[in-house]
């Protein structure tokens, strides 16, 4: 029986498989080597375009014969000498009929015929399971079931099959009620064998259109399907041949004449006739051809172990099968693009670097597209839902990596894009500054800010995927925007600290000049330092606080305006301004007073009291500078000018305007703390007496310039200077009155006349006194005078010297000097003038030496 076929078992060869291939066997066994023939024959590869036709019918009715003559086939037929079973079991085969692809027989392509095993054999007996078995899994899997009879056969009830018919439509009925929607339609095609012609075609359909209907109604319906009918399930069709033996030309022609009928056809929209051939798209399973092997492995195997018959699911289990498959194939060219990827995002994330892969989103796209697509070609052949299911699960898959990878990707670009946001407007900011400081902070945030903005536009348009919802990255680029706004009101912040660090610069170099000046004021303005000479003199030292508070009001009033208008430029908030004013106003006034403290220091404030006291104590009202005559009032005057002085001292110890004898109004001055102050606002501001009261230091306390101690100390170190001024005063008096008086001067001219007379008589006297003179003038001239006098004190010191010592020498060595003055000889005293000092006293050495002498003794 077909010994050309590959049966069950054998080996899959080319040699084998030439002439077809046995599905499964009498032993009820299925050949997995199925799809093997199918790509043999290159059915795999077409996909839909593919047909499956079963020939079901009593056994020796010539089956096997019409389908060798129908489509070329070469199936084991029936030996006329004897009759037997030719057919055991399922087999397939491809068309091979001549002229199938082309002329006026053409059939449709890659048509595949089931032989299946006769019924109703002596073979079998009363075993009717194979066949009911192989019936309905024909009927299962077949687009055209062919039922081939005799012409005598129809009405009869076993020799039309109409008992396993009826079986076949009870088992098979319980597929409709599951899946009536999905369920597709078959085609019963009678082909009526030696037609004689006294009957006519189309009373004999009649005849089986009757039988068949009474099958369905004589048939046990589940619940639901009560008033169906057979034609909402089944499509027929009829053809008679002419009997092969006795009208053999007939025969063939009329066979010729049926292959025509396979190709592609439809059903007309008018009356739902048929149009064309047999091959309806409803009849068709919907599996792929590379998945036909499977899906009847599975068809059988239900079949075989007295399982309901669920064709979807069926068709479902090999879908789900086949997408897994390919959806796990066309995943490992996916991971080729994207594992490199993820590796050098999980390298950077390691490393701690944001690292912004480029071309990430147009390398994602395609790698997706390109998965996609490959599935879809090849799945979308399969049960329409699992495919759809599938193709999710798919694309669930492909997306929640890329959603990870793109996510990452943005958080990178995220990153890179603040940094490269801060960095851009620092360098922008320190490259005004050292052009003189000519920017604009607002026009250089907003520049780089659309900068950066449209680069993580860009990013996160680039990984946008059309038609998937969570690639539609609005949020995240909302949040980089808030992120930036964030670190531009940061940058703005501290541009803002470092516009008022400037301003603070300002204020401290205009008060250093201009209290200075006003604490100068205190000194002389007529001969003393530091004090202009004319026009600025206040006219009471009584208003220096009053002044003092004017300039500082308005050096921060001005600092202020700069303050505001250069903040303007950095669309400061008035909250920041506000901010930013309030601790200018904090930080001036810390500053006036370390500039008041720095004035008041002890070496200070005694040089300003000195200058004040002498400008009242040695200049008149007129500025001129006293010359001090013992007739002048020097003890009033130096008193009037002690108590005037002394008077600053209270006035330079508190901070008192003079109008009201009261502080200023610093609390007012410098304002409450404004709503939008942060902690960091206030910690580097120094706390202030009156207004930080948490603080502890009221009003009065901050407005202490000296403590009652260092006043009493500058009391006292004060009244001392000035005393010291006075003696000075009164020696200057003093000298005065011992000049010699001028009738002297004319007393010793008369007294003196005659030796003048004498000295301009005698030549070489008045010569000698021009002489002295001139020389004396020549050295005055050249400065020689000191060091002349120098030369001569030094001569005379030295001949001194030279004259003690040769004395010392006569009185030594001569004796009767020594009788004259009575001084005993060397020897007996042991003293000579080389052991006497200066003062004719032993030396110190002499007189250790005469102790010893005396400790011997």
């Amino acid at each position: 029986m077909n010994g050309h076929f590959a049966a069950v078992g054998n080996g899959p060869t080319a040699q084998v498989y030439e002439h077809g291939i046995q599905v499964i066997d009498e032993e009820k066994q299925f050949n997995t080597n199925l799809n093997d023939y199918m790509i043999e024959t290159h059915v795999a590869e077409a996909g839909f375009n593919y047909h499956l036709i079963s020939v079901f019918g009593s056994q020796s009715t010539g089956k096997s014969t019409l389908l060798n003559h129908l489509f070329g086939t070469e199936f084991s037929v029936m030996a006329e000498s004897e009759r037997r079973q030719t057919t055991k079991g399922i087999w397939l085969s491809k068309n091979k009929r001549e002229g199938a692809k082309g002329g006026d027989t053409s059939m449709a392509e890659n048509i595949l015929v089931m032989d299946v095993e006769g019924t109703d054999g002596r073979e079998r007996g009363e075993d009717q399971d194979f066949e009911r078995k192989s019936a309905l899994f024909a009927l299962a899997t077949s687009e055209v079931l062919i039922v081939n009879i005799w012409e005598h056969q129809v009405g009869l009830y076993q020799g039309a099959n109409m008992g396993l018919l009826k079986t076949v439509f009870e088992v098979n009925l319980q597929l409709f009620l599951k899946d009536k929607q999905s369920q597709t339609r078959s085609l019963l095609f009678f082909v009526i064998r030696d037609h004689i012609g006294n009957t006519p075609l189309a009373n004999l359909r009649n005849t089986l259109i009757q039988d068949l209907n009474k099958i369905w109604s004589s048939i046990s319906k589940p619940a639901g399907l009560d008033n169906s009918k057979i034609d909402d399930y089944f499509d027929f069709a009829f053809a008679a041949l002419p009997h092969k033996v006795l009208q053999p030309d007939k025969f063939l022609a009329e066979v010729e004449k049926l292959g025509t009928r396979f190709t592609a056809g439809h059903r007309s929209a008018k009356d739902q006739e048929f149009v064309g051939g047999v091959f309806l798209p409803e009849y068709h399973r919907r599996i792929p051809a590379d998945g036909l092997s499977m899906y009847t492995e599975g068809v059988w195997d239900q079949i075989v172990n007295n399982k309901d018959l669920d064709l979807p699911t069926q068709q479902e289990l090999l879908a789900q099968f086949r997408c897994d498959e390919i959806s796990r194939e066309v995943l490992i060219g996916f991971d080729d693009i994207i594992l490199p990827l993820e590796e050098s995002q999980a390298e950077a994330t390691r490393l701690g670097r944001a690292s912004v892969l480029p071309d990430l989103g147009a390398t994602g796209a395609r790698a997706r597209e390109k998965c996609i697509k490959a599935f879809e070609t090849q799945a979308s052949r399969y049960h329409k839902g699992v495919y759809a299911l599938k193709r999710t699960e798919l694309e669930s898959k492909i997306d929640t990596r890329l959603k990870t990878l793109y996510q990452t990707q943005l958080s990178a670009a995220h990153k890179s894009g603040v940094a490269a946001f801060s960095d851009a407007v620092t360098n922008a900011v320190k490259a005004g500054q050292k052009a003189g400081g000519t920017y604009e902070f607002a026009e250089i945030v907003d520049k780089q800010k659309r900068k950066t903005l449209e680069f993580f536009k860009k990013e996160a348009q680039s990984l946008s995927i059309p038609g998937v919802a969570w690639s539609n990255f609005k949020p995240q680029y909302r949040l980089f925007e808030r992120e930036l706004d964030e670190v531009s009101a940061r940058l703005r912040k501290e541009e803002m600290r470092r516009l008022a660090i400037r301003v603070e610069r300002w204020v401290r170099s205009r008060l250093g000049d201009a209290i200075g000046l006003e604490f100068n004021k205190l000194g002389s303005g007529r001969g003393g330092t530091g004090a202009p000479e004319t026009g600025d003199k206040p006219e009471t030292e009584k208003d220096l606080w009053d002044r003092i508070w004017a300039v500082f009001s308005g050096i921060v009033a001005e600092a202020e305006d700069r303050f505001t208008d250069r903040a303007k430029s950095f669309e400061a908030s008035v909250g920041e301004v506000e901010v930013g004013l309030w601790r200018l106003r904090r930080k001036s006034w810390v500053a006036l007073r370390e500039k008041i403290d720095e004035e008041v220091m002890e070496s200070n404030i005694l040089m300003k009291l000195r200058e004040n006291f002498e400008d009242k104590f040695r200049y008149d009202e007129e500025g001129v500078p006293r010359i001090w005559r013992p007739t002048d009032d020097i003890e009033g005057a130096y008193t009037r000018a002690r108590e005037s002085t002394l008077t600053l001292i209270p006035l330079l110890s508190r901070f008192r305007l003079a109008e009201t004898y009261a502080p200023p109004d610093l609390l007012a001055f410098i304002g409450p703390q404004p709503a939008g102050a942060e902690t960091e606002d206030e910690e580097d501001l120094a706390p202030i007496g009156g207004v930080d009261e948490e603080e502890g230091k009221s009003l009065e306390e901050e407005m202490t310039v000296l403590s009652e101690s260092k006043r009493q100390d500058l009391v006292v170190r004060f009244k001392k200077m000035a005393d010291g001024v006075y003696v000075e005063a009164k020696r200057s008096a003093i000298g005065g009155m011992t000049q010699v008086p001028l009738y002297f001067y004319a007393i010793l001219l008369v007294l003196g006349w005659n030796e003048i007379v004498m000295v301009l008589r005698n030549p070489f006297l008045f010569v000698l006194i021009l002489v002295m003179g001139g020389g004396t003038y020549v050295a005055y001239t050249l400065n020689l005078l000191g060091p002349m006098m120098q030369m001569a004190n030094a001569a005379s010191n030295q001949a001194v010297e030279i004259g003690k010592a040769k004395l010392r020498d006569f009185l030594e060595n001569n004796e009767m000097a020594r009788q004259a003055i009575a001084m005993p000889s060397r020897s007996d005293t042991g003293i000579s003038m080389d052991t006497l000092d200066s003062r004719g006293k032993k030396r110190a050495t002499q007189r250790a030496a005469v102790d010893d002498e005396d400790d011997e003794i």
